[in-house]
């Protein structure tokens, strides 16, 4: 989820008190109760691939390889680490020689090079002993690989490279010579996974595949129905027709905690930006009459967004709900 408000999942207080009821053609299903836990960090995603066995077949679809069930596959994702924030969603070494850093994603972020550069580090110093470092022998560590799984709105290719270097400022005329190498590089690959793009890689590992047609369906059922109804057709739909189906019934009232608290701030963001351009263009204009408009403009609408991010997050702590959140700022920008 990618993109994402920075917050620390204890804030977000929506949570299911009894366990859902999904109806469908006059059936009712009631779905095993699971108390969303206040303290998770979890998204669905990220507990959907914190299964060893899993993880194996979801690399080895990606990679094109058959790795044999007995390789080694170990989960070393921070467990501080911030629910929907810069963090990404699961790291795991392979066979002791690999270290693998998931991340997905459903807005396009061009920043994450960057972002997986800083958390692949705070990984290494996690798994490797620094007394180490300190020896004049070389100490021999996981090859990293860098995948991000792309399911959002906005078009995007079946698959992308982004690359640390690419985000370099020009430093022509600062160097005798252009190197032929950055003496820095980090290559992220980035796949997307809604339906209709990357079938043979769906269709290799059948988490993902599933995974991907629970969103799609989530996404269907959003035309006709609220967010939460949308969540309960799409979880019936997946059941009845054996997609996810243990995992859904296991984890029901959990997935849609999580799920209700990350697209309504998804949605809170979306509300909270085009009100704070709003109110940041309207303080930019008056700072432009002294200050130049361009430059007035420009600091009031990083003021506005600021201030925004400041109130979103206040108001997710209190508990309010979308709704109540698009209020609370309408207000604040026509008051």
């Amino acid at each position: 989820m990618g993109t994402f408000l920075v917050f620390m999942a204890e804030i977000a207080n929506h949570e299911l008190t009894e366990p859902p009821f999904l109806h469908s053609g006059g059936k009712c299903l009631r779905l095993p109760h699971m108390s969303a836990n206040e303290k998770h960090k979890n998204s669905m995603f990220s507990l959907l691939f914190s299964d060893k066995d899993i993880l194996r077949e979801l690399y080895s679809a990606i990679e094109g390889v058959q790795l044999p069930s007995d390789t080694s596959i170990d989960i070393n994702t921070l467990s501080n680490a911030l629910f929907m924030g810069q963090i990404n969603d699961v790291s795991f070494t392979v066979g002791g020689r690999l270290i693998v850093l998931l991340e997905h994603q459903s807005t396009i972020n061009e920043n994450m090079p960057l972002r997986l550069l800083m958390y692949v580090a705070r990984v290494y110093e996690k798994i490797i002993d620094r007394i180490k470092l300190y020896q004049t022998n070389p100490e021999r560590i996981p090859e990293p690989v860098f995948i991000v799984l792309y399911n959002g709105r906005d078009p995007y290719p079946e698959h992308t490279v982004l690359r640390l270097s690419d985000a370099f400022r020009d430093s022509a005329g600062l160097r005798a010579e252009k190197p032929g190498e950055p003496a820095l590089e980090l290559v992220v690959h980035v796949y997307n996974i809604n339906q209709g793009y990357n079938v043979e890689l769906l269709g290799k590992c059948e988490t993902l595949g599933g995974y991907s047609v629970f969103v799609s369906k989530v996404w269907e059922y959003r035309r006709t129905m609220d967010l939460e109804d949308a969540m309960k057709a799409a979880i019936l739909y997946c059941i009845e027709n054996d997609i996810l189906k243990l995992f859904l019934e296991s984890n029901s009232s959990e997935v849609m905690n999580m799920l209700i608290t990350e697209w309504n701030l998804e949605e809170a963001q979306k509300a909270w930006f085009a009100q704070g351009m709003d109110q940041g263009i309207n303080q930019g204009r008056a700072e432009g009459i002294n200050q130049g408009r361009v430059e007035g403009r420009n600091e009031g609408r990083n003021e506005g967004r600021e201030e925004r991010n400041k109130e979103v997050l206040d108001l997710i702590a209190k508990g309010y709900t979308l709704e109540e959140i698009q209020r609370e700022l309408a207000a604040t920008v026509h008051g």
